[in-house]
């Protein structure tokens, strides 16, 4: 192994060090979550590097399924984020005010002054 895959495998092995201690450590869901898909980026990463150091490319669809997998699921982590906000965004347009509502903000329209 080459110098540049000793130092490679050293910093892939302190990340997923670093954010399995943020799985089990937490303090939220959404972190572990998250923490989760960058642990699975690490994975992808020590599997591509694998792969080009060995000159093998037979791991190449297992690095396209994770990485679909990692795609998917942030995108469902950034949909149920989002749908936490929007009860407060459905609770004012059901009032009738729109988020570039200048009333709904209260920002005055002729810089403050009367």
């Amino acid at each position: 192994m080459t110098v540049s895959g000793v130092i490679l495998t050293v910093l892939l092995c302190a990340a997923a060090g670093l954010t399995l201690y943020r799985i089990l450590r937490g303090p939220a869901v959404l972190d572990r979550v998250i923490a989760t898909d960058v642990l699975l980026a690490v994975v992808v990463a020590a599997i591509a590097a694998e792969a080009a150091f060995s000159r093998d490319a037979t791991a190449l669809p297992v690095l396209v399924v994770l990485s679909i997998l990692g795609f998917v699921g942030s995108v469902g982590v950034a949909r149920l984020g989002s749908s936490t906000a929007e009860p407060d965004t459905a609770a004012s347009a059901a009032a009738g005010q729109s988020d570039t509502d200048p009333a709904a903000l209260n920002v005055p329209t002729h810089g403050g002054r009367s």
